[in-house]
């Protein structure tokens, strides 16, 4: 997922320095994309200006530097939405962050392209648990050194419990939100 849909759609919701756009990454948009770094913000914000995806207007400052406030184009609303709208194919990890990125923008989306996006998503988790919940996990050692059988089979069962649960738990919230989109309680 790339940083500059991301910048789109803050940008689409409302404009921003880049050092606003940083903050928000550090904080509200963390989860979105980690580690997020003003030199990768103010690369992308040019490539984006480049491209005329965004504009900018400058904001005379005391000290060495004025701000410059990036507001999205009609062109830029347009290469954002044809990501956020456009074919969503999920990672094998459903804790990939583009899924709940995507629903974080869902004020850009109608209700049907966001049932599209569930369902997406669902329909995959549900492929990946009916194909490889019961899967041979078995992978006994055979190198030669030391390693307690034992304790790597339980530690690997522990965290297959994990895992179970922790997809199913996404799977059922999938589902909880599939019904009130559908239902139309969302709101």
């Amino acid at each position: 997922m790339k940083l500059e849909y991301l910048l789109l759609g803050v940008l689409g919701v409302r404009p921003a320095t880049g050092y606003d756009l940083k903050k928000f990454f550090d904080q509200h948009g963390r989860f979105m994309r980690s580690n997020t770094q003003m030199s990768q913000v103010y690369r992308a914000l040019g490539r984006m200006t480049d491209e005329g995806w965004v504009v900018y207007e400058v904001e005379a400052r005391p000290g060495p530097q004025d701000a410059k406030t990036y507001r999205l184009t009609a062109e830029g609303m347009t290469v954002f939405l044809d990501w956020l709208t456009g074919p969503y194919v999920p990672s094998t990890k459903f804790t990939d962050p583009e899924f709940t990125t995507r629903l974080s923008f869902s004020g850009f989306m109608t209700e049907e392209q966001l049932l599209r996006l569930v369902d997406t998503e669902l329909q995959a988790r549900r492929d990946q648990v009916a194909r490889f919940r019961d899967r041979d996990r078995s992978f006994p050692p055979t190198a030669g050194f030391p390693f307690d059988l034992e304790l790597g089979a339980a530690m690997a069962e522990r965290l297959h419990r994990w895992g179970t649960a922790d997809i199913d738990r996404h799977i059922e919230r999938l589902e909880q939100l599939r019904s009130d989109l559908a239902g139309g309680t969302l709101r």
